[in-house]
């Protein structure tokens, strides 16, 4: 028999949840079923880190309403037909279109995500209303094949974040939850998708530079070998990220957790879950609190983005669903490409 709906108090709006005892996470048993994930979102969004991340900002949802084993639902848009007290705020597609998305305002807009199957949220890289401008660089050190986590850890300690300080900035560092490192600045909203985007290049190509064994920013998975990729196109229009404190598609249910970067190289990416993370937001200070103190300026990055023009190193390759950009190199993969249509400045012919 399903377990009654219920009504769930979230600072003061109410929040119904049925079928709370539906399994999400087969294999955690009672503490992977729906319940336990709406649990989850209710402590780490009330006490208030993750609304801290989420605020104001237009999100699209990763729904699995019948668990992580069942149909994937990637929403952009918030249903017409929603409670009240949720709010939503226009964004523009790379192709030009619009969409109404989610605009989290308030916990109860997380907690009623997750009763409507959400395991992920993926925030845009801005707020409402300054939905042209984003206020976070992000920095995403994902490993290909014969790498992990603690190769990434490895670079973002050890080769990311001194530069960083070189460079006189400040990121925040998170597990993805899987066995990549996410990293973040928060940046004055004095710049557009496009100069955010080429300023991450910049920084991408030197990190590689300071760490060619270990790092590739080839967009090409064929030219990538044993290293960590940093994914540029992450700062792109419409390419998100999971949130900090989001639960991701793991069968043990594992979270988006931010850490102090003293503690980053010796975590366990399985150690933070939705059972292990809200005590630990608890008793801790939140390792991002100091993050939006400053909005610090992409100048640094931007030399850099000159300097390497100057080396004549462009542009990077757009994802394939993007339109072509001013600028763009050919999307075209290198063993595929025919050197008698191509010149050696490696423009079309």
């Amino acid at each position: 028999m399903a377990t009654p709906a219920q009504e769930i108090d979230v600072l003061g709006t109410s929040v119904r949840l049925t079928s709370a005892d539906k399994p999400y996470f087969p294999a955690l048993g009672p503490g992977g079923v729906k319940g336990a994930l709406v649990e989850y979102y209710l402590a780490v969004s009330v006490a208030g880190p993750m609304m801290d991340a989420l605020r104001d900002r237009p999100t699209h949802l990763q729904r699995f309403p019948d668990g992580i084993d069942g149909e994937e639902i990637y929403q952009k848009r918030l249903p017409q037909k929603h409670p009240d007290y949720l709010q939503t705020c226009q964004v523009t597609f790379p192709s030009g279109r619009t969409a109404d998305a989610l605009k989290v305002t308030h916990p109860s807009a997380i907690v009623w995500a997750a009763q409507m199957g959400t395991v992920t949220f993926h925030p845009w890289q801005v707020r409402c209303p300054e939905v042209e401008h984003p206020d976070e660089l992000r920095i995403d050190l994902d490993p290909q094949p014969g790498t992990g986590f603690q190769e990434a850890a490895r670079v973002a300690v050890e080769v990311l974040e001194p530069l960083l300080t070189d460079l006189g900035l400040v990121g925040y560092a998170k597990t993805s939850g899987g066995r990549g490192v996410h990293v973040y600045l928060r940046i004055a909203t004095d710049w557009d998708f496009i100069a955010v985007r080429r300023a991450g290049i910049a920084l991408a190509r030197e990190v590689e530079r300071r760490a060619p064994d270990l790092v590739t920013t080839s967009w090409w998975k064929e030219e990538r070998g044993r290293r960590i990729f940093i994914d540029f196109n992450q700062n792109a229009r419409d390419r998100t990220m999971a949130s900090p404190y989001s639960v991701r598609r793991t069968p043990i249910a594992t979270v988006s957790t931010p850490l102090p970067w003293a503690e980053l190289a010796d975590a366990d990416p399985d150690d933070y879950t939705i059972a292990t993370v809200p005590k630990l937001v608890a008793e801790r200070d939140d390792p991002w609190a100091g993050m939006n103190d400053v909005a610090q300026s992409l100048q640094p990055l931007l030399d850099m983005v000159a300097a390497d023009e100057e080396r004549g190193l462009g542009d990077m390759p757009y994802p394939p669903s993007y339109p072509k950009m001013p600028g763009e190199p050919p999307r075209v993969q290198p063993s595929k490409k025919v050197a008698a249509h191509w010149d050696d400045e490696g423009n079309r012919i």
